[in-house]
């Protein structure tokens, strides 16, 4: 029986990139990273599992949420070499935080609101870091229509909010009357984005994922797109926009069908 037989799962991957990064025969791109570098592939990686799970495809879940776990061994075998912590720590601290944030299951803290005593535990986590205020640790790094969301709900969660959809739905009239009014392109530019973040808003008091809609709404555009350019032969280009409207509610009579 060989050593990669003997070994569990994790043990043979935590291996596997050890030696990927081990100066006496590792892989010379591997060798090269660091926690910056590997960053952008992270994120991409997390993108492919939500598209994987968007198509439903359980092997393709699989075959992704292997490449995400890479990216985790990967950033923890870096820490490793520069003697920051290693995946051991990375996985008792995530377990020690769970444990945390649940007491009412793992501990003798029963509650009747599971909501608030999250909140109220990741706020108390938030203070001891050092960070203040209901909108501190919203990560910048986020997806701009997602760190909106956070924000608001956060905001939400202190009580400034709108007590109804209305609100929000008036605010978004109100931001396409300054976008229209916007003097030149600075004015334009910060304008758009009030629209944007009032229109998420608006989305969130409706209970919708703005992050979530708009990815689907942007596989729609393409799948409608692609099929309008199939039955022009190939290629929109030449048509005029007339024909190509027609195309367009062709597809999407074809659809509703």
């Amino acid at each position: 029986m060989s050593a990669t037989e003997t070994q569990s799962p994790i043990d043979r991957l935590l291996a596997i990139m050890a030696q990927l990064r081990n100066p006496d025969g590792g892989c010379e791109w591997d060798l090269a990273q660091d926690f910056s570098t590997i960053a952008p592939y992270t994120i991409e990686e997390a993108y492919e599992v939500a598209d994987a799970i968007a198509a439903g495809d359980p092997a393709a879940i699989c075959d992704e949420l292997g490449d995400l776990l890479l990216q985790v061994v990967f950033h923890s075998q870096i820490a490793t070499d520069d003697g920051l912590f290693g995946f051991d720590d990375v996985a008792n601290a995530i377990s020690d935080k769970m444990e945390r944030r649940h007491p009412h299951i793992f501990g003798d803290r029963k509650t009747d609101d599971v909501r608030q005593q999250w909140e109220q535990i990741k706020a108390a986590e938030r203070s001891s870091d050092g960070a203040a205020g209901a909108l501190a640790g919203v990560a910048l790094s986020l997806p701009a229509l997602l760190r909106a969301q956070k924000l608001q709900g956060r905001a939400a969660r202190v009580g400034f909010d709108w007590p109804d959809t209305k609100g929000p739905r008036d605010k978004i009239d109100e931001e396409m009357a300054e976008v229209a009014q916007a003097a030149n392109d600075a004015e334009r530019h910060e304008e758009v984005g009030d629209l944007l973040f009032a229109v998420v808003n608006y989305a969130r008091k409706l209970g919708v994922d703005a992050e979530t809609a708009l990815r689907d709404a942007n596989l729609k555009f393409a799948r409608r797109f692609a099929a309008m350019e199939d039955r022009a032969g190939g290629s929109l280009a030449g048509l005029s926009l007339d024909d190509q409207e027609q195309h367009w509610v062709a597809v999407k009579a074809a659809e509703r069908r």
